[in-house]
């Protein structure tokens, strides 16, 4: 059995030598791609994926530590998710947090003072290579939507709703809610709260370093 100190759980960047790559299918978002890749005892094998852009999710909170959420239906699972305000990485050069902003505001109608980080995490990496990084927003008051936003499939026939953080937590754990921005954002936020507080969580502008390989590639 090995057990590693406290300073040793890190993910570690490792690119394994691709000697080629095919583009399978491509979409409006993604591409489906295959990968020859050769293995540290030189064997060749082949990984498809799709190549994601990125993604950020906003666990909003207000005074009574309620969460500002949208009903969505997500055709690829044939569910309608309870899910917090989040949106792509699409729009090339667009700072993290920015986008965040920009999220909150179309999708709830919300703007917040206060910004934290809360997780960053790998959503489906033996298959995507999306990277999500998941902000806390506080001070909330209401927005108009950016000009020129107007909503669009799925998105035409979402609805806002609010629930407290206990509650999602609650129904994370019961296996009622899925999406996995909500399960680890909330998780997230409730761990933060029971331990040091809201203000121990990492500033807006933290380093994401995750994500920079897959930038590069």
């Amino acid at each position: 059995m090995i057990v590693v100190g406290s300073d040793e759980l890190l993910d570690l960047p490792e690119a394994w030598p691709v000697t080629s790559t095919a583009v399978l299918a491509s979409g409006q978002v993604a591409q489906f791609v295959q990968d020859q890749v050769t293995t540290p005892n030189g064997e060749l094998i082949a990984r498809e994926y799709i190549q994601h852009p990125g993604a950020v999710g906003v666990i909003a909170l207000d005074e009574d530590l309620r969460m500002a959420l949208v009903r969505q239906y997500r055709h690829p699972v044939r569910h309608r998710l309870i899910e917090p305000p989040a949106g792509l990485l699409d729009v090339e050069g667009e700072d993290h947090l920015l986008t965040a902003q920009r999220e909150l505001a179309e999708e709830v109608g919300l703007a917040a003072a206060s910004w934290r980080v809360l997780v960053d995490l790998f959503t489906t990496p033996g298959m995507v290579s999306e990277a999500l990084r998941i902000y806390l927003a506080r001070d909330l008051g209401p927005v108009s939507a950016p000009d020129g936003f107007a909503r669009h499939g799925e998105e035409a026939h979402m609805d806002t709703v609010w629930a407290a953080l206990a509650d999602v937590v609650d129904a994370i754990l019961d296996g009622r809610l899925h999406n996995p921005t909500v399960v680890a954002g909330a998780l997230a936020a409730w761990t933060a709260l029971q331990r040091d507080g809201f203000e121990s969580l990492r500033p807006p502008d933290a380093p994401w370093p995750a994500r920079d390989p897959l930038r590069a590639s």
